[in-house]
């Protein structure tokens, strides 16, 4: 089974809930997490040692080359329950894949601790805000 996160290289990023900005980060990475019902500990640490090692910076001649720790960027992450919606059926997704909350936060937490970044509000309606770096954007999965 698999974490999954929406991956994206930023020059800033943020979320607000309730119009109160709670997590501000420069460049590095947003991160959008989705946690699925069968995931455990080991899949969330698997995420976390993929999105550690990523390699989606730029080098000195502009290839894709360096990970987060080589450019010192920060990580803002996301719960994002949505990213195990299914829409093969009908119009309207389900989520019967999606880890329910008690599941999910903890897992969710694990991850974003391991990484060392700041985080949106678990549950809570955010606003986020991104200004995409490249653009690059990726779907992780383990």
């Amino acid at each position: 089974m698999a974490v999954r996160a929406i991956v994206q290289r930023v020059s800033e990023a943020s979320v607000e809930v309730d119009g109160e900005r709670i997590a501000a980060i420069g460049p590095g990475l947003l991160v959008l997490l989705g946690v699925r019902a069968t995931d455990r500990a080991e899949e969330a640490d698997r995420m976390t040692r993929k999105l550690l090692a990523l390699r989606i910076f730029e080098d000195a001649n502009g290839r894709m080359n360096r990970s987060l720790a080589d450019v010192e960027g920060e990580t803002l992450c996301v719960s994002q329950f949505t990213l195990y919606g299914d829409t093969r059926k009908g119009a309207r997704p389900s989520f019967v894949e999606a880890a329910p909350p008690d599941q999910a936060q903890p897992l969710y937490e694990r991850v974003r601790q391991a990484l060392g970044a700041q985080g949106g509000r678990f549950g809570a309606h955010m606003g986020v805000r991104l200004v995409n770096d490249g653009p690059v954007t990726l779907l992780v999965e383990t």
